[in-house]
């Protein structure tokens, strides 16, 4: 069994590359069943998004899709580290990619609520 559990946690962005869509004010309500990892999104501007993730010890493997308050449909896969903070709340450092024909990566760290 893992020593993380993402049911009914709440995470928001501590910070972001310059070409991704999440801001401070898009909210992220995870489940999870076992290794099954998901997740909604939406807030700033995302209408509304959907993570579907694979817990491998302390690593979640993404895919993720969104439309944005623009009406733009986005999607993208990412390799996210999971660690904890001192005051035992799980972080998560994600190294992202768009699934474009431009490939535009970066990384963005995000803090469990």
């Amino acid at each position: 069994m893992s020593v993380f559990n993402f049911n009914n946690k709440t995470f928001s962005l501590i910070e972001n590359s310059e070409n991704g869509k999440v801001n401070s004010e898009t909210i992220f309500k995870y489940k999870q069943e076992g290794h099954l990892v998901t997740a909604d999104y939406f807030g700033g501007s995302i209408k509304y998004g959907k993570i579907i993730a694979n817990l491998n010890n302390n690593t979640l493997d993404m895919l993720y899709q969104c439309i944005t308050t623009e009406n733009e449909l986005k999607a993208g896969k990412a390799i996210a580290e999971i660690s904890f903070t001192k005051e035992n709340k799980m972080k998560l450092k994600l190294n992202w990619e768009w699934l474009n024909k431009e490939n535009e990566s970066g990384i963005s760290e995000y803090i469990e609520n």
